[in-house]
């Protein structure tokens, strides 16, 4: 038969042991948890510029579907001098 003693001795250490793990374990999720996070911002923030660029570039293919005017050609022809982002 056990004695409760000893039971009592020994679990304190093995649970003390096992909370330090536990901690560690949990802190190394945080950081993953955060790395993944400031990952996933950046790409948000490079799809956000993405598709400004290219609603600008639909909204000058609507205007010159659209309007058919001198100006809109004088424009055009402005827009093509200048380099792409």
């Amino acid at each position: 038969m056990i004695d409760i003693f000893a039971f009592t001795v020994l679990s304190i250490p093995i649970l003390g042991i096992l909370a330090w793990v536990a901690s560690k374990w949990l802190r190394l999720k945080e950081l993953r948890i955060r790395a993944i996070s400031s990952e996933t911002a950046e790409k948000a923030a490079q799809y956000v510029a993405k598709t400004e660029r290219l609603e600008q570039r639909v909204a000058v293919l609507e205007r010159i579907l659209t309007d058919r005017s001198t100006v809109l050609a004088d424009e055009i022809d402005r827009l093509r001098d200048q380099p792409l982002n």
